[in-house]
């Protein structure tokens, strides 16, 4: 198993450590020209302050990698991406990009997404290994099976979550487990997994796209991927409501309620009998146990 040591400023840790409750956070980084790839889902990766202060104070589990307008970034995480504001975070990019803020502009920025993120007490600070160089700017990997990474994962081993420890060997080789996804998560990676384009109709206007539950959480859904889907807004409010769904076999069935209350319908009814484009990758596909669900306890046929 790897882990990643990321280098990150004081207010960000700060700022994250005062929330009383943060089941995930964002950990970005301003020029959003690279796709952050050292580790695997369910890998460690590790918040370290910038000099002089080269200790690890925290981290969380890797989930994800994206990279992503601001403004999405902004309202999927709010302040779980370290800033009180979405105005204080754009004057951050800009300023680490050495640019005048302009309000206007969408920044892309890469974002790392990080389940059950842990905030040391500063008792139990973990200073930087010792090959860690004073010259690196973003970060570095480790394996945690042979030294300096084997030394880390021991000091590690205490501070850890406890849900995460309880899937753990309490000695020896790190296993790697899938991190439970938070909401903002689940919307960048139902986002990713769809190619930013509607399952129904293949619309790509970004901001007019919704991550979907079919199987709402407040209703025992869960924030994965193959409960999600990706739709236009107005579609995803008829699928929420019932009057749109999609059967096992990915066909769409549009209710003739639509017609019945609202004297209308024409372009959605157009879907009917159609077939959603589903995500290329098996395992990101609706899961028939979830679209049964809705087709019987939702959709109003």
């Amino acid at each position: 198993m790897k882990a990643f040591i990321g280098v990150t400023d004081h207010d960000w840790f700060q700022l994250l450590r005062s929330q009383l409750s943060i089941e995930e956070v964002n950990f970005w980084q301003p020029s959003g020209n690279q796709l952050f790839k050292a580790l695997k889902p369910g890998e460690l990766f590790l918040f370290k302050l910038h000099s002089p202060n080269n200790f690890i104070v925290g981290g969380g589990f890797f989930a994800h990698s994206s990279l992503l307008p601001i403004s999405m970034a902004w309202e999927a995480f709010g302040i779980a991406n370290g800033a009180t504001s979405f105005f204080e975070m754009k004057e951050r990019v800009a300023k680490y990009r050495r640019q005048t803020m302009d309000r206007h502009t969408d920044y892309r920025i890469g974002c790392i997404l990080l389940e059950q993120p842990f905030f040391l007490p500063e008792q139990q600070w973990i200073p930087a290994p010792s090959d860690w160089s004073p010259n690196i700017v973003q970060g570095k990997g480790y394996d945690l099976t042979k030294e300096p990474g084997l030394s880390l994962w021991e000091q590690l081993e205490s501070p850890l979550p406890q849900a995460f420890k309880e899937d753990q060997p309490k000695y020896g080789t790190p296993m790697l487990t899938y991190p439970r996804l938070g909401q903002g998560s689940f919307r960048v990676l139902v986002t990713d997994a769809y190619e930013r384009r509607c399952a129904l109709t293949n619309e790509r206007t970004l901001p007019a796209l919704e991550a979907a539950h079919i199987r709402p959480f407040a209703d025992k859904g869960e924030h994965r991927i193959e409960n999600g889907i990706l739709l236009r807004r107005d579609l995803h409010a008829l699928f929420d409501r019932g009057y749109i769904t999609i059967n096992p076999d990915l066909h769409i069935e549009v209710s003739g309620k639509i017609k019945e209350e609202f004297e209308n319908g024409r372009d959605y009814y157009r879907l009917h009998g159609t077939q959603m484009r589903p995500p290329v990758l098996p395992y990101k596909k609706p899961s028939d146990e979830y679209l049964k669900w809705h087709n019987d306890e939702v959709y109003l046929g």
